[in-house]
């Protein structure tokens, strides 16, 4: 599988990724065989080399043949997807899409998600968006994508609902919980079926991450844009082994006037709701005050919920939040005999290639209570497991990992 990464310097609509995709090796042909065997009529799709600022990229077009007004709701779309002739995997994250834009939708205008009825998105075009990107992904083996930060513009656009503000109001719901910043623009730079579809396959948000580059391809956008070229980038290539780069959010607090019993049932209710880690620093604050600083790193979809626990369990009156990206190396889990029966390990890969045993606590932990031995005596016993670097003769009975 390979790795791609979304260079969304003028934004993501569905028509620039697809065209992207189709710039970066995805055949043409295959993709008009697939979509010609949902149930849809009245429309052509086709592909033209254009420049945006002299740079030449593909622009995706879908002709209708006549007049489309036709509004359909999520029972609509998912009969249509379900009849074509597309892979589970293509189908399931179609729907998944069309279902972020319902409930977003739902929400908006103060309906269940089964009973709203698309506009814009409900049209042959967009569908034609949807799944055409959604099968170009599998065909073209993107294991993971990852995407750069959104850059959104101002002003107002027209819809199904009449005139509406940019952002549109469903862009910003889909884009709930990921980093976007002011373009400066006046001009719609992500739609909504671009939003929903970054949401669903974007792993990361940020810094491009270590790959050998296979391919490039630039997917064209309709309009002229005043100080970019209105191009959608994607990078294809295969994921540089060993390590990772991905985007975490920093989530901070200071305290004052918490009660020092309450910090420890404050770590683990944000442990138990997905926190990465989570840190309690010394500070002397203001008036000369003693406190607590309350770190967190989360992934971004994780905001809302961790910084719901941290003002419901503690005193703070303020968060402040910010991304950034780290680099982390492969690790797994492995579950390996012991000389005290089965017990879960990690094994970390470097970035040169090797292998490092690390001991997993809760697994440890047990055994020392269970067997009445001391904790560190476990440790030692993991870590000397590193001396041995023929995996095969640190774990011959080793299941899979987990």
């Amino acid at each position: 599988m390979k790795t791609a990464y979304l260079d969304c310097f003028s934004g993501i609509s569905g028509d620039m990724f697809l065209g992207a995709l189709i710039d970066a090796g995805l055949p043409l042909k295959d993709l008009e065989d697939v979509l010609r065997t949902l149930p849809l009529e009245g429309y052509t799709i086709g592909a033209e080399r254009e420049k945006r600022n002299e740079l030449t990229a593909t622009r995706f077009i879908v002709k209708l043949d006549g007049a489309q007004k036709r509004h359909r709701g999520l029972k609509d779309i998912k009969g249509i997807i379900g009849e074509g002739e597309l892979s589970d995997e293509v189908k399931d994250r179609s729907i998944k899409v069309f279902e972020s834009i319902a409930l977003v939708e739902g929400k908006i205008h103060g309906l269940p998600r089964d009973e709203v009825h698309f506009h814009e998105v409900g049209a042959i075009d967009s569908i034609v968006d949807i799944v055409g990107t959604v099968y170009g992904i599998e065909a073209l083996e993107l294991g993971s994508i990852h995407a750069s930060l959104l850059p959104l513009g101002s002003g107002f656009t027209e819809s199904g609902h009449g005139r509406i503000p940019i952002p549109a109001p469903a862009t910003l719901a889909l884009l709930k919980g990921v980093p976007v910043y002011d373009s400066g623009l006046n001009s719609e730079l992500v739609t909504p079926t671009g939003a929903a579809l970054v949401k669903e396959f974007a792993c990361s948000f940020g810094s491009m991450p270590p790959m050998v580059i296979e391919s490039v391809g630039y997917g064209a956008g309709t309009r002229e844009l005043p100080d970019r070229p209105n191009l959608l980038r994607i990078i294809i290539g295969k994921e540089e082994t060993g390590n990772q780069v991905e985007t975490v959010e920093i989530l901070e607090a200071n305290l004052d006037d918490t009660n020092p019993e309450w910090l420890g049932f404050l770590m683990d209710r944000l442990f138990e709701a997905g926190a990465l880690d989570v840190l309690f620093c010394p500070v002397q604050m203001k008036k000369n005050r003693p406190g607590i600083q309350v770190q967190i790193v989360a992934r971004p979809h994780q905001k809302d919920i961790l910084t719901d626990i941290l003002f419901s369990e503690s005193t703070t009156l303020g968060i402040r939040f910010r991304y950034t990206q780290r680099k982390v190396l492969k690790r797994e889990s492995l579950r390996i005999d012991s000389p005290w029966g089965k017990m879960d390990v990690k094994r970390v890969t470097g970035p040169e290639g090797s292998i490092l045993f690390q001991p997993e606590y809760e697994s440890c932990k047990i055994i020392a209570m269970e067997k009445g031995i001391p904790l560190k005596e476990i440790y030692y016993w993991v870590i000397s497991l590193n001396r041995n670097r023929k995996e095969r003769e640190v774990y011959p009975d080793a299941g899979t990992s987990s």
